[in-house]
């Protein structure tokens, strides 16, 4: 199964820059080029990525990645749920914060 993470990660790029390679990518989020191939096929084989060849001067084949509709939903929802994620971790961090600073001020 395609880790949400990567799978949100790679949606935002598709939305921002359509037109990276998949080696661009792969660079960007830090991942092999293989795993970035294999969450494309994935993402198009669910329907929320599909793939446009365009014809650029450095690449005579080179691909754009296009939200689908149903790949925009997908996406506001695991954002959502990322969003949510992010902001239940940052209240635990924030009580271990403070949970410091007075054990650290109990020492003062």
């Amino acid at each position: 199964m395609l880790a949400d993470d990567v799978r949100l990660r790679l949606m935002r790029l598709f939305g921002t820059n359509p037109r990276m390679s998949q080696r661009e990518l792969a660079r960007e989020l830090g991942i092999s080029l293989g795993k970035v191939n294999y969450c494309v096929q994935a993402l198009m084989r669910k329907g929320w990525v599909k793939a446009a060849r365009f014809k650029n001067s450095r690449n005579k084949a080179a691909y754009m990645y296009v939200l689908t509709p149903r790949g925009i939903e997908e996406k506001a929802k695991l954002t959502v749920e990322f969003l949510q994620i992010k902001m239940r971790e940052y209240e635990l961090l924030r009580g271990e914060i403070e949970q410091i600073r007075r054990d650290v001020q109990g020492r003062e």
